[in-house]
């Protein structure tokens, strides 16, 4: 074989693609394009002709939209398949259920019919759902929705974002997580720690069932309170400023016409005075936030110690700020002050964790740290490679171990819940079509989650597989073959 022709046969398909769509184009000469791939002008036009006739076939009109592709063996079972996927996969209501398989299929079937298949499939995933050693899971997400009024406990796996928890309940106190949190215990959840809001019961209820188990506070809803309070007060400061505004057009017109002003006058400094105070304390409120949210709450930054320095200094620059006036300042200022050790746990979990690195590597703790604070920078700018060239010519020879290895320590120290508020946002789509949830639905539901493997995500690790497989490292069959049914497959 010729090297040309070696080269050509190497060529991936996007790379071949690529210079069928430049000889459409007419980008570059044909001889240029050959040059730059080290192959033969044939082989370009070769690409050039598949390109064009790709082309010249996707704007043919289709003649073969009524051939029949496949027989499909429509049995009771596979209608069974139907409902459960038009349900969980299309989020699809009774009534639209019983609507397309009277409009597609000519068959009649009812809302009850669709309710009794989902409840007798519902069975088998509660025992799936129940059999489920849950001992591998390291960090608990812990949370409440609300569906028609009523509390929905939510559990879920921080790594594998497999859900160990997903009850519906009366209430939501500390008896009430107690008990249900004993029941997942049972099956052997017992993690390094779990991460919740600063919700009261669902505190108490671990704290009383799981005293060993530590709760650390979410950043992501503290630091929503936070850009709230500051958006209250920027909201405020410019409503003073338009009031200043109007005050001078009102003076300047009543100058024109010859009338007294004094009072206006006074009106107009009592206005200014007050401006100002409000936009100095929406100034300072919103650089509060900026260092509580790039130095205090960010993963990659400071020693757990000076986070502490700095989280109380935040705390007591609030307090001179939250006067009688303003509440929203005094409750955020309660709220930080009130859940200090949690919401800075993770900081205590990921300074270990660096420690550990800088004694594998035989290294200085503050070396490790450096390497963390790179994170901080976008790959993209300057600053982010002088200092990355810095380190590399410090560490040598371990430093790509080293980056690496603190890369992994930041990624396995979750500070917030969003992966259960992840969950939530998915949950609603299925309760907004249901009026009440009952056990059945929701275990049903947890299977379903817990055994679809996902299409993509912005975790490549996660893509193609399900929460279970993440979870256990194993492969399972697909979730619709785990209930007792078998899959069409085209021959």
């Amino acid at each position: 074989m010729s090297p040309v022709l070696s080269i050509a046969a190497s060529l991936s398909p996007d790379v071949r693609q690529d210079i069928g769509i430049q000889v459409l184009s007419r980008s570059r000469p044909i001889s240029h394009i050959a040059a730059t791939h080290q192959v033969s002008r044939k082989f370009v036009y070769q690409q050039g002709d598949k390109a064009q006739q790709a082309l010249d076939e996707s704007f043919v009109p289709s003649k073969g939209d009524d051939k029949v592709l496949f027989h499909l063996p429509v049995t009771k079972n596979w209608l069974y398949q139907l409902i459960l996927g038009l349900v969980l996969i299309c989020h699809s209501s009774y009534r639209n259920v019983v609507e397309l398989f009277r409009d597609l299929f000519d068959v009649s079937i009812s809302v009850g019919t669709v309710h009794n298949r989902l409840q007798s499939t519902a069975e088998k995933a509660a025992e799936v759902n129940q059999s489920q050693e849950l001992s591998g899971i390291n960090v608990g997400l812990q949370d409440e929705i609300f569906q028609a009024d009523k509390p929905v406990l939510v559990g879920v796996d921080a790594a594998s974002t497999y859900c160990y928890l997903l009850k519906r309940v009366d209430h939501r106190d500390e008896d009430t997580w107690g008990f249900h949190l004993l029941d997942v215990m049972a099956q052997g959840f017992n993690p390094d720690y779990t991460i919740a809001d600063g919700g009261s019961g669902l505190r108490a209820g671990q704290k009383a069932v799981m005293p060993e188990v530590p709760c650390h506070g979410d950043v992501f809803h503290i630091q929503q309170q936070f850009e709230q309070v500051v958006n209250g007060l920027a909201r405020q400061a410019q409503g003073a400023t338009t009031r200043c505004i109007k005050l001078d057009q009102k003076i300047a017109q009543a100058q024109l016409m010859g009338k007294m002003t004094q009072k206006l006058t006074i009106r107009q400094v009592q206005a200014k005075r007050r401006e100002a105070g409000l936009v100095a304390r929406a100034r300072d409120v919103k650089i509060l936030l900026q260092w509580f949210e790039h130095d205090v709450m960010t993963l990659a930054g400071p020693s757990f110690a000076v986070r502490q320095e700095l989280y109380d200094f935040i705390v007591a620059e609030l307090k001179q700020r939250a006067g009688k006036s303003y509440p929203s300042i005094r409750k955020l200022r309660t709220a930080l002050h009130n859940q200090r050790d949690q919401l800075l746990a993770f900081a205590g979990v990921l300074d270990q964790k660096l420690a550990d690195i800088a004694q594998y590597f035989e290294l200085p703790l503050q070396a490790v740290r450096d390497v963390c604070l790179l994170h901080r920078k976008p790959n993209t700018s300057n600053a982010y490679w002088e200092r990355w060239n810095l380190l590399h010519r410090q560490l040598s020879n371990k430093f790509h171990e080293v980056i690496e290895a603190v890369g992994k320590a930041l990624e396995q120290t979750p500070r917030a819940s969003s992966m259960v508020e992840n969950l939530n946002s998915r949950l609603r789509n299925y309760f907004f079509l249901r009026r009440s949830l009952g056990d059945d639905y929701l275990s049903l539901l947890q299977f379903f989650l817990n055994h679809r493997r996902f299409l993509r995500s912005r975790v490549p690790e996660r893509a193609g597989k399900s929460p279970k497989e993440l979870l256990t490292g194993e492969t399972h069959p697909h979730w619709l073959e785990l209930l007792g049914f078998e899959r069409f497959q085209r021959a």
